[in-house]
Formats: structure tokens, C-alpha cells, sequence
């Protein structure tokens, strides 16, 4: 008996989700949370979704395979760390495309949460509280979050008139290790003037890390350091505080962009899809008025 050949008319809508890989890629809360709003989309819709894992780097020589209309309605990309040829190579062959946390002015489709403006947010929160020596914990910069986060720290230093300071940023990658390794560089001068009374790292995994090194060196969160994060990754582990942070509507960008890729193959989308989604302050108990 012959099979038959797939095509639209007789298939299912196929919407495959890319994923780049990254250290601890099975625990990574960002890939989670887009992998759960693929799937809420998908079921509400009934269409199917296919997880692809792709090295970082050079995207565009796995694409061929996804590439061919009759077997893939569309492609949303994870995370494209500002690679966005890989994006243009996609649509020069006719494969409907959204971007995740990548925001750009230029004519591609993107949902993204504004890192920026909640990093300035996170600074000008800290400043409030009389905190001037504020540090930084970055996430990894060759990611448009990382990248973004880092400059609305920045940003939230000019707010408040305090000067920018290369040596309060300390990277992160968005790792424990180099968290880790960083604030304990940060902190190191305990009674030191110059020493940080805050900082802001810019994910909840490092944040974590942030106060447990804080307290190998005797200093107490939030008495002797203000902490905040980012995620609301309540898997990070909360070290017995619980932690001022910024929530992401991950899972709920996720299904945006694959209903949005529904309606683009059908045709019923108003292109380009410009969507940029807030994150949301939680105040915790890692944060303290500088007395």
C-alpha cells in the first residue's frame, strides 16, 4: 500500500519551534516556559509543533531541512542572538517567521518583553531606596536580553545621577558560576566604602547566587545588601529570601507568537507583528532602605 504524500491539504498545520542550545539547556527556565506556551497554542488551535535544537553560531545551513512550505507553516525563533539573517534566509523561501526577545525596528515579526525598561526600573527602585553604589551582574551579551538588560541598567544609573562605574559590572552569562565568581569580586572589600549596597543581576539564577556568596562573606541580605532579580524563577532556589524580582510573560509571548504564525499562513495577518509585552516588578524581601 502506498503512502500518501503529505501536503497541506492533507495534513495538519506544522509550526516548529528553534530553540538555540546552551549550557543546561534541560534546565532552562526561559526554554520551558517557551516550549509551554508553544503547547497551549498548539492545542487550542489543534495544530502540531516540532522542538528543533540548533547550535549557536552560523544558523542558516540547518534550515534547508524547514525550509519547504509544503511540510512547515512557520518558524518561531526562540532566540536568534541578533542573527538576523537567519531570518531573512527564512523568508526568502516562503516560510512565515516571529522572533522572540529579539525587538528591532526593522520590518520583521517580533514579540518581545521590554528588558530594558525593567532593568532601568530595577535601578531606579534601588536609587529610591538610597542605594548610589549599585552593581550589576549581566547576562550573557550576545543575547538581545542580555544585551538589553545591561543597557537599561545604564540607563536607570543616568536617572538617577549616579555615574557609571565599569567596575561594578561584573558578567554573568546568565551562569551560576560566573555569578558566583562575580559578586564575590564585587563584595570582596566587606568594609570597604566603595563596596556595592546593591545589586542587580539579571536573572533569578544569579540572583540567587548573589546572596549566597554575599553571605559566605558574612554580609547579610537585604541589612548589608540589596538584591534584585529577574524571571521569577521560582526554581532557582530561594536561599530562605524571597527574592524582589521582574515576572516575563514567557509562556504567554510564546503562544502569541504561534497564533500569530497561524494567521500569518493563512493570511489573515496584518505584517510586520510588532508586539513588546511588560514585565512585572514582584516585590520580594532582598531589598532594604540604605540607612
Amino acid at each position: 500500500m502506498t503512502r500518501p504524500i503529505l501536503t497541506r491539504k492533507n495534513r495538519k498545520p506544522i509550526f516548529v519551534v528553534v530553540i538555540p542550545r546552551f549550557e543546561d539547556l534541560a534546565n532552562s527556565f526561559y526554554a520551558g516556559e517557551v516550549t509551554k506556551g508553544a503547547n497551549i497554542a498548539a492545542s487550542r488551535l489543534d495544530v502540531d509543533i516540532l522542538i528543533h535544537l540548533v547550535e549557536r553560531g552560523d544558523h542558516t545551513h540547518w534550515l534547508d531541512g524547514l525550509l519547504d512550505p509544503n511540510f512547515v507553516d512557520g518558524l518561531l525563533f526562540a532566540d536568534i542572538d541578533r542573527d538576523w539573517d537567519v531570518v531573512r534566509f527564512a523568508i526568502r523561501r516562503g516560510v512565515p517567521t516571529m522572533v522572540l526577545n529579539n525587538p528591532t525596528i526593522e520590518p520583521f515579526n517580533t514579540i518581545a518583553i521590554d528588558n530594558r525598561s525593567a532593568a532601568r526600573q530595577a535601578v531606579t527602585l534601588l536609587a529610591g531606596m538610597g542605594h548610589t553604589r549599585i552593581a550589576s551582574i549581566s547576562g550573557d551579551l550576545n543575547t538581545q536580553a542580555g544585551q538589553d538588560r545591561l543597557e537599561g541598567y545604564y540607563e536607570g544609573l543616568e536617572l538617577a545621577g549616579l555615574p557609571k562605574e565599569k567596575k561594578l559590572v561584573k558578567k554573568g552569562d546568565f551562569l551560576r558560576t560566573l555569578a558566583r565568581s562575580g559578586t564575590l569580586a564585587l563584595l570582596k572589600d566587606v568594609n570597604s566604602a566603595e563596596r556595592p549596597t546593591a545589586i542587580f543581576a539579571a536573572s533569578d539564577v544569579m540572583a540567587y547566587e548573589v546572596v549566597d556568596a554575599a553571605r559566605t562573606l558574612g554580609l547579610k541580605v537585604p541589612e548589608d545588601l540589596s538584591v534584585v532579580g529577574f524571571d521569577n524563577n521560582l526554581s532557582a532556589g530561594e536561599n530562605g529570601v524571597k527574592l524582589a524580582t521582574f515576572e516575563q510573560p514567557i509562556v504567554d509571548m510564546s503562544r502569541q507568537g504561534i497564533e500569530n504564525l497561524f494567521q500569518m499562513s493563512l493570511g489573515l495577518a496584518k505584517l510586520p507583528v510588532k508586539i513588546l509585552m511588560e514585565a512585572k516588578f514582584l516585590k520580594g524581601h532582598s531589598t532594604a532602605i540604605l540607612k
